[in-house]
């Protein structure tokens, strides 16, 4: 097993791993930037290090920062969490040049799975399916790109190659405005990627967000843990997460989830990762694959027993898997609510001081949170302080323990989106299951 390792974020997926260490018996770094010096995980870490300012340019992306924090206390290992370096090649392949490991997948796999095109091409050729489109980047032939749109049919979707979370991407109803949408697009996407590569795909109208989970070692093993359904979203960003997914059949999920695992196998995948689609007419169609741990794992983890982190540490050490995809069951319902600092009716960011905190409690309930009493929310990184998740045996009983928990949950001297959250447990749609990635905004009418 690894011996000490530096974990390369904060918050709450800071506070994660820290756990997930301990109870293997590995040693933690707790890197912070000057103004989290009071995180949780950094008062229990072994040792910390300060490595930089506030701003996160600063502190948590500098990579240099970051690899002397591990020379400096012996560390073998470091982990990225998500979000910031976690899906970073130059990051992981740096890591690993300076003598240590990145526990994570390869550097030239996140490169492939992050340039959208050329992942769509290595699905493609896995056998998993991707949605009808460009099957590469468009070029200047204006014609051939028209005939393509008209034979794919309207409405089409322009996507930057280096995109994501949202960024990067146009829709297109008519032929009269794709050339124009194409042109925006790739300067967008020049100036916010610095790639200007952009593809077309069948833009689907009503999809679910449906993703499957998947751990791959580096001995030839690779297993699925069943998908989440991540539908519940405003611009682009996941509110509401449950596993599994409402509607999806024992045989739907099998089918799905080898053709992942196999194509982790094709790719030489290594750790944790989701390969995201979209879901409409019982149809999966690949759009990304995200090459760390997700904000939304706890519910898979709820479902299946798997400790999804602890596998990422086992898997970096050089171990097989814990478990054979035989042995991967799941068991009764999981959801997720993030939970923000933020204003439920404008959604500003709302950071400052936590007067009183009071986590819920009672079956089936776990809150996975860096703040408590006297923790000052920063301004300076997401807005995310928490994760509140609930387990049934069925989802209505999820659904019940999420109401109640949301009710016991205290938040007091900052502002939250507890009230949403609320608002969507007890919305007759999501209740009956089954609600599309567009439902959310038009039910709060953005």
């Amino acid at each position: 097993m690894l011996e000490k390792i530096v974990i390369a974020n904060r918050g709450e997926i800071a506070l994660r791993i820290l756990r997930a260490c301990k109870e293997l018996g590995i040693k933690t770094v707790a890197v912070h930037s000057e103004v989290d010096r009071d995180l949780k995980h950094v008062l229990l870490a072994d040792e910390s290090v300060c490595i930089g300012p506030a701003p996160s340019g600063e502190s948590y992306l500098q990579i240099p920062n970051l690899i002397s924090a591990a020379e400096v206390t012996d560390s073998v290992a470091i982990h990225p969490g998500y979000g910031f370096l976690s899906e970073n090649a130059d990051f992981a392949e740096r890591v690993e040049k300076s003598g240590f490991i990145f526990i994570g997948p390869k550097a030239e796999t996140i490169r492939i799975m992050g340039d959208k095109v050329a992942a769509i091409k290595a699905m493609k050729a896995s056998g998993v399916p991707c949605v009808p489109g460009s099957d590469g980047p468009l070029d200047n032939d204006d014609e051939a790109t028209k005939a393509m749109a008209k034979k794919i049919g309207y409405p089409v979707i322009i996507k930057a190659s280096g995109g994501g979370g949202g960024r990067g991407m146009r829709v297109v109803n008519s032929e009269a405005a794709l050339l124009a949408s194409i042109a925006t697009t790739k300067a967008e996407a020049g100036a916010a990627f610095g790639n200007d590569v952009v593809y077309m795909e069948k833009f689907l109208e009503n999809p679910r967000h449906v993703e499957i989970q998947v751990l791959a070692d580096t001995h030839g093993n690779a297993i699925h843990l069943g998908e989440r359904d991540c539908s519940m979203q405003r611009r682009h960003q996941k509110v509401v997460e449950e596993a599994p997914a409402p509607g999806i059949t024992e045989e739907i999920r099998a089918k799905i989830g080898q053709r992942c695992a196999d194509a982790c196998i094709e790719i030489g995948y290594r750790g944790a990762g989701t390969f995201e689609f979209l879901y409409e007419d019982d149809e999966f169609y690949f759009i990304e694959m995200n090459t760390r741990i997700q904000v939304e794992h706890p519910v898979t983890e709820m479902v299946t027993g798997v400790d999804i982190v602890k596998e990422q540490l086992r898997i970096a050490a050089g171990l097989p898997l814990s478990y054979r995809q035989d042995e991967i069951k799941l068991r009764g319902h999981a959801i997720e609510c993030r939970i923000n600092a933020e204003d439920p009716e404008n959604f500003f960011p709302c950071p400052g001081l936590i007067k009183q905190f009071h986590m819920p409690g009672g079956p089936g309930v776990r809150v996975d949170t860096h703040i408590y009493n006297g923790y000052t929310v920063p301004p300076f990184y997401d807005s995310m302080i928490g994760k509140l998740i609930t387990h049934g045996e069925n989802r209505n009983t999820a659904i019940a323990r999420m109401d109640q928990a949301l009710e016991e949950m205290v938040i007091d001297g900052i502002k939250t989106n507890i009230p949403l959250q609320l608002e969507i447990m007890r919305d007759a749609a999501f209740q009956t299951g089954g609600a599309n990635i567009h439902y959310l905004e038009r039910k709060l009418g953005l």
